[in-house]
């Protein structure tokens, strides 16, 4: 042992009540004795148990058939979102939005995103009146199972933008041990072969199956390097069809299509036969999967949540600049979302 983890075991150790994920850099969420005792197997199903009582609670934002919907498969699919005429608007003035851009580039994909703050908003106000609809933050509160305001971005996909391996999101995988949301509305059509969104219905249920499973991964994660070592579990298509799931499910869907997911569920980005540009308002949320309430958060109050992403955007850079793990998101400068590469 490193005389130095001695004092990080205090920590370790509080960060087991937390979303902390990483196997590889925390001690005690990665040790194969703990893991083998349970440890990780618990803390998945308790998160999932409390994800459930939330929900309960919030089961009133969404309509019937959206709770069933999501109780079947683990995400909420709705064409046709706006009027044809609404959406047109809105897609226009992203169309004509430039701000500035982050990027990240892995494999041969960039995703491009740019934060939906006050400044953003105010030249965009179809796409704030969007943010504000009733049924739109009902479906992000319910499938998230938490009152907090989500991190909203316009993102943009481009695919094949250089000869190298492919872009390691297009495996499939679950971001984390517990309950999260991810939305997508797609602002330009995506094809069956140009990375659309896929998902294993069913796949957001801690059942029996899943938890073996995840008891399993749990005692090898530290040493299995990449994502998984950092939390977010890789699968094969034989270990979902272990699990009695079905095959994974690609979202082919024209442009004013949205899609709100748990992405505890089983998902990818699809594979793209060719270079493509995919836009969309994207949506993410992730709050510690322990607090029991849905409110009580200071960071969702209006004024307060559009600046969230922008000061995220600074600490990390600040952090880079100080000797910490730095910002993977690179200022790219003054961008349109539908610009090239």
């Amino acid at each position: 042992m490193c005389p130095g983890d001695i004092l990080k075991y205090p920590w370790w150790a509080l960060s087991i009540a937390t979303g902390a994920k990483n196997f590889s850099r925390n001690k005690l969420i990665g040790s194969p004795a703990l893991n083998e005792k349970g440890l990780h197997r618990f803390r998945v199903k308790l998160a999932s148990a409390l994800a459930d009582s939330r929900r309960k609670r919030l089961r009133h934002l969404v309509s019937a058939e959206d709770a069933a919907a999501f109780e079947r498969d683990g995400f909420i699919l709705k064409r046709d979102l706006l009027p044809a005429e609404e959406f047109e608007q809105l897609r226009n003035s992203v169309r004509n939005f430039t701000g500035t851009a982050r990027e990240m580039l892995q494999g041969d994909t960039i995703t491009r995103r740019m934060a939906l703050d006050p400044d953003a908003l105010a030249r965009m106000p179809a796409v704030r009146d969007l943010l504000n609809r009733p049924d739109w933050r009902g479906r992000m509160r319910y499938v998230s199972s938490t009152g907090q305001e989500p991190l909203y971005y316009i993102q943009t996909i481009l695919s094949h933008v250089r000869d190298t391996a492919p872009d390691p999101q297009t495996a499939l995988h679950a971001d984390t041990f517990h309950p999260t949301v991810k939305a997508w509305f797609f602002l330009t059509d995506v094809a069956e072969d140009e990375g659309p969104f896929v998902y294993v219905p069913g796949s957001h249920k801690a059942s029996d199956a899943r938890l073996n499973w995840e008891h399993e991964k749990s005692m090898q994660a530290a040493t299995s390097g990449g994502y998984t070592a950092r939390g977010s579990f890789r699968i094969t298509p034989a270990e979902i069809e272990s699990m009695g799931l079905p095959p994974a499910q690609a979202f082919a869907v024209p442009a004013n299509t949205l899609v709100v997911a748990d992405t505890f569920g089983f998902h990818a980005r699809g594979f793209s036969a060719r270079p493509t540009i995919r836009v969309e308002i994207w949506a993410y949320n992730r709050r510690n999967p322990f607090i029991p309430w849905n409110g009580f958060d200071i960071l969702s109050l209006p004024g307060l949540a559009e600046r969230r992403i922008p000061a995220l955007w600074r600490i990390r850079d600040l952090a880079g600049k100080c000797g910490f793990r730095g910002n993977p998101w690179r200022d790219k400068g003054i961008k349109s979302p539908f610009d090239g590469p």
